[in-house]
């Protein structure tokens, strides 16, 4: 409890909390940002690969991937006293698209991982949010041995508009993460305050 200056006991005010999805195509490190920036022991529902997999599963470029996630991961990180964010890991493979609309439900918006070695990958979730109006932001994974390219020339091959953010991140490291997930929070809430505004006559 918290003493104000009447000093009567007001209870702590509750933290506002916000529903973020972690989106992008199979094997571009999802489960790794979440795992690197939850302060609590993620739930992550990989599986390992099969073989009966190989034909339907895209290994190229992540050809030492064993495990893929069926469902999803959460992980939850505490931005500041006021502000706790719940992240959602998408599944990446495209016969567990039908979870995307359960998980998208509520989200205030979503971070799409890409890799540049298989940029196309994030073509479908780029699309997806697009379509239903879900704020989002792209986050370059750098990956060793990968090629850096300018946050802008990836703009341009994913033929982003210009408010989407794009970055360079580390998705092993988390501040590096956590730096991904606060420009999502404050593009979304301009998103957000841009649409509650009337309309110019």
């Amino acid at each position: 409890m918290v003493l104000g200056r009447t000093g009567h006991r007001q209870a702590p005010v509750e933290p506002v909390t916000l529903k973020i999805l972690v989106a992008g195509g199979f094997g571009v490190g999802k489960t790794t940002l979440v795992g690197a920036v939850s302060e609590i022991r993620p739930l992550r529902t990989e599986e390992l690969l099969s073989e009966a997999g190989r034909p339907i599963d895209d290994l190229h470029g992540v050809e030492r991937k064993v495990t893929t996630t069926v469902a999803m991961d959460f992980g939850r990180i505490t931005l500041r006293d006021d502000l706790v964010l719940y992240l959602f890991g998408t599944p990446g493979q495209d016969r567990f698209w039908f979870l995307w609309d359960e998980l998208a439900q509520g989200a205030l918006g979503a971070v799409v991982l890409a890799d540049t070695r298989r940029l196309e990958d994030c073509f479908a979730a780029v699309d997806y949010f697009e379509r239903r109006g879900i704020p989002f932001m792209m986050a370059v994974n750098c990956f060793e041995g990968a090629t850096r390219y300018p946050a802008d020339m990836v703009r341009q091959a994913l033929d982003l508009d210009e408010e989407v953010p794009v970055v360079l991140c580390d998705a092993r490291k988390r501040e590096s993460a956590k730096n991904v997930l606060i420009s999502l929070v404050e593009h979304a809430m301009k998103r957000v305050s841009e649409s509650r505004q009337p309309a110019a006559t």
